[in-house]
């Protein structure tokens, strides 16, 4: 478990040298931040930094770093340099740079962010990824607790309304009703932080688990460095989709407007954004540990693990906590995988309706307009959560859209964030080159995923081509990724060089 120890002491240093890399190229300074200049006690409220890093620990996690790090072990211990060094070259500056730039532009939504230094035609794609993406998110973030709980309470022998699954899919959506509509102070301020402590205390468990017990020994990096997955799916790019959710993900960028429109100061986003990105990393690493480390190996491949995903992400989560934990680990599970993704789906539609305001330019101090823009948000989230429990909406379908909606979005909150850094005058390359490798990443997933093209290759190909067909999906994927870093480079020869954020200012 050695190269365990030093992935996880280089996320823990990277922070210090990656993050500290990050603040000193953006340059945070003393201005009025829009929670100071822009309070009404509504979405701009100050909160203290421990509420904010919690906050936001929840709001871009959920149960993302457990389910995504546990699907991601199935390539073996390789996950683990992915979950390392992604988390502090990509997702922790792609948190960081989504959150600062919204600082900067008076709390803005990513969508708006984004037009700003991309133009309005990203924008407004960038506004219909982000809406989808948040609405998606945020109703299966209420489908699957609401099945979870239906399940534990039929194996406690109850029955009648509490067994189905509908009556608490209601209960979920009049939480994240409460949760968009009221002051942010007043219900996930109060209530969030206690998701992240339980989610942070539950991967804490783990590690001491794997740890101690002498029967558990994590994989090394070294002793084969290939991939293990049992179906034979290739590592680039489907390990690097896989396990997005706690590396790096778009719905960060939607989500991290929601802090900045609450940071005292500036100085305090290297621990808000970074830092929370960090310790989202530290924990997905915790649980790619528990996935390689807990489950027999046959033929080298992780056969073990692949059967109780089989069964369901949930039951692979218990399973693990049960083994690591004992039965202390089982409230620990519950409140990772129930209470988890309901705080994370509730602030996923806060986000849907500040991003419809921003639209439309609604004020949202304004109870009528909150209402007004709810409505739609949360009806189509129960459209999409209570068609799953009807059969007429595969809910595995709702996860395939979010993947390449979440990869997609990422990728162009980096460029945006590559134009920003060029219009003030500072280090592009720093997310230029994440950007690239994510085009490079988002583009060959939609070459190669069932979900995407590659069902429709291999249908016209009368079943001729392989399953994945990466002889084609590579070098197009390396192509589109060396035509958008040409496109960046000729337009910042064509564009006059001023910090364009200064427009916004009041």
């Amino acid at each position: 478990m050695v190269s365990f120890f030093v992935c996880l002491a280089i996320l823990i240093d990277g922070y210090f040298v990656c993050g500290k890399l990050a603040s000193n190229t953006f340059a945070p300074d003393d201005r009025d931040t829009p929670a100071v200049k822009s309070s009404d006690g509504v979405d701009y409220a100050v909160l203290p930094r421990w509420k904010l890093f919690l906050l936001q620990l929840i709001n871009i996690s959920g149960p993302g770093p457990v389910f995504a790090a546990l699907q991601g072990a199935l390539w073996g211990p390789m996950v683990f340099l992915w979950i390392t060094f992604g988390t502090l070259l990509a997702g922790g500056i792609h948190d960081y740079f989504a959150g600062m730039m919204s600082t900067r532009t008076g709390g803005s939504a990513i969508s708006e962010t984004a037009g700003i230094y991309l133009g309005s035609a990203v924008k407004n794609i960038t506004r219909v990824l982000s809406l989808v993406l948040l609405i998606l998110l945020g109703a299966a973030f209420a489908v699957g607790p609401a099945g979870l709980i239906v399940t534990l309470l039929r194996q406690s022998g109850a029955e009648g309304m509490l067994t189905a699954a509908r009556f608490w899919l209601s209960v979920i959506l009049v939480y994240y009703f409460v949760a968009a509509f009221f002051p942010i102070d007043k219900l996930i301020g109060r209530v969030c932080p206690i998701f992240s402590i339980c989610l942070i205390l539950m991967a804490a468990g783990v590690a001491c688990g794997i740890v101690i017990r002498p029967e558990y020994t994590i994989p090394e990096i070294w002793s084969g460095f290939r991939s293990m997955h049992p179906a034979g799916v290739p590592p680039f790019p489907f390990m690097l989709v896989t396990t997005a959710c706690g590396v790096i993900s778009g719905f960060h960028a939607a989500q991290s407007p929601l802090m900045a429109r609450c940071m005292k100061s500036e100085r305090q986003g290297r621990s808000v954004f970074y830092g929370a990105m960090v310790c989202e990393g530290i924990i997905a690493l915790i649980w790619a540990a528990a996935g390689c480390a807990l489950y027999p190996i046959t033929g080298g491949l992780n056969t073990g693990l692949q059967a109780i995903l089989d069964g369901s992400q949930a039951a692979a989560v218990f399973d693990v906590c049960v083994k690591t934990m004992g039965g202390a680990g089982i409230f620990l599970a519950a409140a990772g995988i129930i209470a988890c993704p309901i705080a994370s789906g509730g602030t996923a539609f806060r986000s849907a309706r500040l991003m419809l305001a921003g639209w439309l330019k609604l004020d949202q101090r304004s109870c009528k307009n909150r209402l007004i823009l709810c409505i739609p948000v949360l009806g189509a989230g129960a459209f999409l959560g209570i068609g799953s429990t009807m059969d007429f909406i595969d809910y595995a379908m709702i996860w395939r859209c979010f993947s390449w909606t979440n990869l997609t979005l990422a990728m162009i909150v980096l460029w945006a964030a590559s134009m920003y850094l060029f219009y003030d005058r500072k280090n592009y390359w720093l997310t230029a080159v994440p950007a690239v490798f994510m085009s490079a990443v988002s583009a060959t997933y939609f070459i190669l995923a069932p979900e995407c093209l590659g069902r429709l290759v291999n249908t016209f190909s009368g079943g001729r081509v392989a399953a994945y067909n990466t002889i084609v999906a590579y070098p197009a994927g390396t192509a589109v990724a060396a035509l958008f870093l040409g496109i960046f480079l000729y337009s910042i020869k064509k564009r006059n060089v001023r910090p364009r954020y200064t427009v916004l200012k009041k």
